[in-house]
């Protein structure tokens, strides 16, 4: 099979690449970023997925297949830049999907879309509404490019689209969003809360995309790995210290002595879990993590 993997050249999306091109699949890359000892049988482009080479390659290649990694957090892109590249990107590469006769299209999305919220309920289904637009603004612009892929369900009935909102990751690559948050000695956690984290070693979430690939699933699907732990447990079993900050005084620590600097909205995400339900995913994959909790929190232990 021929698949092209947009943002191929991120710490998720090399495992993901790897084990297509062991799994014997032909690989095209699209990502700006350079990958020097990308393994062979992976060709990439290093180009942006909103312009015209990267359309280029759909035309050229003509590839069965799409795994849309190719989108940013507030850790790494500015508002607009956010926005070009997760709404823009997303748009561009499903016309391109649509254009070429591309038969199978994943997009790769968060379970941080669903919001932190007080009153939300512990486990997230796929049909909650995504709050994180508005409780979290730095994650509207995510929520919009997994709306629009979504909607591909209905728009683009000839492509089977799937959406995964995968969990945090965590594992040796030390990168992702959860890790950056724990990326010091020391975490701050918000005084009076310590919410549920759920996450999911990275070589598992990369199986779990290649089984939804394989499977040829469509429609909307919740990827995790092991159950939540409690942020103080997380920190405790990697080797990191908490240190419980009133909340008035918390958006004044952040980026402050040695902390996490973190967009102000951040905070409900310090206060209230994002737990979501994965049974959809289950069913349709029969997808089972093979890195337990503790062997998860243990690969990313501060050395």
């Amino acid at each position: 099979m021929k698949i092209v993997v947009t943002g191929a050249s991120g710490a998720l999306a090399r495992r993901v690449v790897t084990h297509l091109v062991n799994a014997g699949h032909t690989v095209f890359g699209i990502d700006r970023r350079p990958w020097p000892d990308a393994p062979k049988g992976v060709t990439l482009y290093r180009v942006d997925i909103r312009k015209r080479p990267a359309e280029d390659v759909f035309r050229t290649q003509k590839p069965d297949a799409l795994i849309h990694m190719a989108t940013v957090t507030y850790v790494t892109a500015g508002r607009e830049e956010r926005a070009r590249i997760n709404l823009g990107g997303t748009r561009a590469v499903w016309d391109h999907c649509n254009t070429y006769g591309v038969k199978q299209a994943i997009f790769i999305g968060r379970h941080t879309v669903y919001g932190a919220a007080p009153d939300a309920p512990l486990y997230r289904c796929e049909d909650e509404p995504l709050l994180a637009g508005t409780t979290f603004p730095n994650l509207a612009d995510l929520v919009g490019a997994d709306m629009y892929a979504a909607n591909a369900l209905w728009r683009l009935p000839k492509i089977k689209t799937a959406v995964l909102r995968l969990v945090y990751t965590l594992g040796p690559s030390q990168r992702g969003t959860l890790a950056n948050f724990l990326r010091g000695p020391r975490v701050p956690m918000v005084m009076g809360f310590d919410p549920l984290f759920q996450f999911i070693h990275e070589e598992d979430a990369a199986r779990a995309i290649l089984l939804a690939l394989k499977s040829k699933i469509k429609g909307v699907f919740n990827v995790a790995g092991p159950s939540p732990v409690p942020l103080s447990v997380l920190c405790e079993t990697t080797g990191r210290s908490t240190i419980e900050i009133p909340e008035p005084l918390y958006p004044l620590a952040l980026g402050r002595f040695g902390l996490p600097r973190l967009p102000r909205a951040s905070i409900s995400h310090i206060k209230y879990p994002v737990v979501v339900d994965s049974t959809r995913f289950i069913e349709a994959t029969g997808f089972e993590p093979t890195f337990d909790v503790t062997q998860t929190m243990e690969s990313f232990r501060w050395q």
